[in-house]
């Protein structure tokens, strides 16, 4: 595609509803923006491990038409001399996204938006829980999201909308490199009724019980 037929296709783009619903929770997890031209556009990309490449072109379905090239695969290497494979795609850059980075985003740094709790749809908290989250060990009727980049005063935030907001029992959960935020198994079936309908299979393992959606109360 030639560079006025971009122009034109970009044009015609207006992310949907399931598509801003989807970008916040993802914007929340490993998802970022990054502009090239002083914050005038912002281009989306996202990048998942090998383990979650049925996800990640899952996700690449749900943005394909502001993606130029199919997802590609990179190969890291690390100081040990491990190697792993990497997958990712990003959309084109676009003013749509402009309005998320001025809210994810101060002098460069992830944050967590001021209005998230009217923006943190369950759809949203789906998409953040399979991006980001898991159970918090292997017997565990918990489940944690990880949230070691936010400041104290974002997990906070995030902590009320998920109690208030969701009626879910949560917690911090200090880590060496940050803090989690635990959802109690408590009230793990109050979790799984606002998630189950968007969860991707590929990632229902990080429910507890193997994906199981009948579990018992603690």
């Amino acid at each position: 595609m030639r560079g006025k037929e971009i122009e034109d296709q970009k044009k015609k783009l207006k992310l949907t509803k399931e598509q801003r619903e989807i970008l916040v929770g993802i914007l929340l997890g490993d998802a970022h923006l990054e502009t090239q031209n002083g914050g005038r556009t912002y281009r989306v990309k996202i990048e998942e491990s090998d383990k979650h490449k049925e996800y990640l072109f899952h996700l690449y379905e749900i943005f394909k038409e502001w993606v130029l090239t199919p997802p590609q695969f990179r190969i890291r290497e690390y100081p040990s001399g491990k190697k792993s494979i990497h997958w990712w795609f990003q959309t084109v850059s676009h003013g749509a996204f402009r309005f998320y980075a001025h809210q994810f985003y101060r002098e460069g740094k992830k944050t967590v938006p001021k209005l998230i709790h009217r923006w943190l749809k369950p759809r949203s908290l789906a998409y953040w829980f399979m991006d980001d989250g898991s159970i918090k060990w292997s017997k565990s009727k918990a489940v944690i999201l990880n949230t070691h980049a936010f400041s104290h005063n974002e997990i906070k935030r995030l902590l009320r909308t998920l109690s208030e907001v969701y009626q879910l029992e949560v917690y911090p959960r200090k880590q060496k490199d940050g803090v989690q935020i635990v959802i109690s198994g408590k009230t793990l079936h109050r979790f799984l009724e606002i998630v189950e309908p968007y969860l991707h299979p590929s990632m229902r393992y990080k429910l507890p019980g193997g994906g199981q959606t009948q579990m018992p109360k603690e």
